[in-house]
């Protein structure tokens, strides 16, 4: 059994004074004081807003009431993270320093259903619930018999399924009186839905962007300072864990491990901030399930039952909101579909991962997580799709590979700016380049039914739209887009450094 690796985790508190007070963007713009910002009670607009969304159900639906917790129905139950000092159980005490106590319950909870506070639900309805569509437009195009569906979320205030997390997590934190959050971001959908939720529940809000999107995706940044957040490219200067990655790498790109490292260096040394992650963890899966259950009734509306259900996968909180609730169903005997995930080719952790305990960052500062990793310091090249740029996938979502009840495959990424633009100008949308991976994946499976005359239904989630990404259709739409596929060798390297346990 080897020795944890690093001295940086939220179980040990020897870092150094780091001052954060100073505005790192330089904006003297934002002199607007929090306490002008009373929202933790959701304002008079907001709520006549919310009612008035409310009586306009989509497809027929309204809003779920409680979130899904996969686990409650699991044939066997998921290994449990470990500290990396002991790699005993981690205990509830142990995520203190992170996260506050509700969402500490949520994570290890094993309830099958647990109540969506009434504060949450009125933002919810801000958005919620979001559309089923199917696409008729594409069906014609692509000359198949088979129906395909979209769950869209990119309805909702940032752009993407990341609100459904955001606004619970934010509203967790103000409840308990933190009074700043941080967090990492790849692409962007993220970070800015947590600046969303964060000045709507007076929070703080401070966030590291992952260096390759921090410079193709100006706008997210600007999103994110405009609802008030610090946003720092990430590897940074500011935390001990940047400044070690940019010693041997001044030109880094960065990647979500490296963000993460940052964030939970910044909260586990300050008493009044805590962590707020987008994806990964139980409790955030948790709160994607609105995006299923809504889709199962919406589903039942058109009287369809879906053969085939496909997701895009980085860390797995979109993917596992939209089927979890499905795979339910599906070991009630309810129905059968088949759960496909569809990752990027240079970043293939479900297909080309090992199952092994891993930390969830570069630095190795948070527990240790059974789940599908390519290496905790694998550094995947800086492809389109930032939000899919992981090294591991969420351990929930590597439990349910490992059972059987789900697939995998990975795509690069030219296959899926095609798709995307075959999408973008039958159905209008112009997806995120994470969901074109669904869409990439969709499309295969529509052409195999032309082929074989079947007329398959199948469901995918659409988890945001592209606006913000069109320097990265510009950068296809010139011929310029290169597939950038896993590196063998790389990859061997990152993986030789993963902790050993004994088994």
């Amino acid at each position: 059994m080897a020795a944890a690796q690093s001295s940086l985790s939220p179980f040990f508190s020897s870092f150094h004074s780091i001052n954060l007070k100073g505005d790192a963007n330089g904006l003297g713009l934002l002199s607007l004081k929090r306490k002008q910002l009373q929202f933790l009670k959701v304002p008079s607009g907001y709520r006549a807003r919310a009612q008035a969304a409310a009586s306009a159900d989509c497809n027929g639906v309204g809003i779920p009431t409680n979130w899904y917790n996969l686990i409650a129905d699991l044939p066997v139950k998921p290994p449990p993270p470990l500290n990396p000092r002991t790699f005993e159980p981690v205990k509830p005490k142990d995520l203190a320093p992170l996260f506050p106590d509700e969402l500490i319950k949520q994570e290890v909870s094993d309830e099958r259903f647990i109540e969506i506070p009434e504060e949450v639900l009125d933002v919810y309805r801000l958005w919620r619930p979001t559309p089923l569509i199917r696409a008729k437009r594409l069906e014609k195009l692509l000359g198949t018999p088979a129906r395909i569906y979209y769950k869209y979320e990119g309805v909702s205030p940032a752009g993407s399924h990341k609100p459904n997390t955001s606004v619970p997590q934010a509203w967790y934190n103000a409840k308990a009186g933190v009074k700043k959050v941080v967090t990492e971001t790849g692409a962007g959908q993220w970070g800015s839905a947590l600046a969303f939720a964060s000045c709507l529940f007076n929070l703080e809000c401070e966030v590291w962007q992952v260096r390759a999107s921090y410079d193709q995706k100006p706008y997210r940044k600007l999103m994110m300072q405009t609802w008030g957040a610090k946003v720092h490219p990430s590897p940074s200067e500011i935390t001990e864990a940047g400044r070690k990655i940019l010693q041997s790498d001044p030109f880094s790109p960065g990647s979500l491990g490296i963000a993460i490292s940052e964030a939970v260096e910044v909260a586990a040394t300050n008493p009044d901030t805590k962590y707020c992650l987008g994806s990964v963890l139980n409790h955030v899966l948790l709160h994607q399930t609105v995006i299923g259950e809504e889709c199962i009734k919406q589903m039942e509306a058109f009287g369809e039952t879906p053969d085939m259900i496909i997701g895009c996968t980085g860390g797995g909180s979109n993917f596992g909101g939209l089927c979890f609730p499905f795979i339910r169903e599906k070991l009630n005997g309810k129905m059968n579909p088949l759960i496909k995930a569809v990752e990027p080719a240079a970043c293939p952790s479900l297909t080309k991962g090992v199952y092994a305990y891993d930390y969830g960052d570069t630095a190795g500062m948070t527990p240790l997580m059974k789940m599908h990793t390519l290496g905790h310091d694998f550094i995947p090249d800086p492809i389109h799709a930032g939000g899919l740029r992981y090294h591991g996938m969420a351990p929930l979502i590597s439990h349910v590979y490992e059972l059987g009840l789900m697939e995998a495959i990975s795509i690069p990424q030219t296959e899926c700016f095609e798709g995307a633009i075959q999408f973008a100008r039958s159905e209008g949308l112009i997806p995120a380049p994470e969901p074109t991976h669904a869409i990439a994946a969709a499309i295969r499976e529509a052409l195999h039914c032309k082929e074989t005359g079947e007329s398959k239904v199948i469901l995918m989630a659409m988890c945001g739209h592209g606006h913000f990404d069109l320097s990265s259709y510009d950068t296809f739409l010139q011929g310029k887009l290169v597939d950038l596929s896993f590196n063998e060798e790389k990859i061997q390297a990152s993986l030789a450094k993963i902790p050993q346990l004994a088994s």
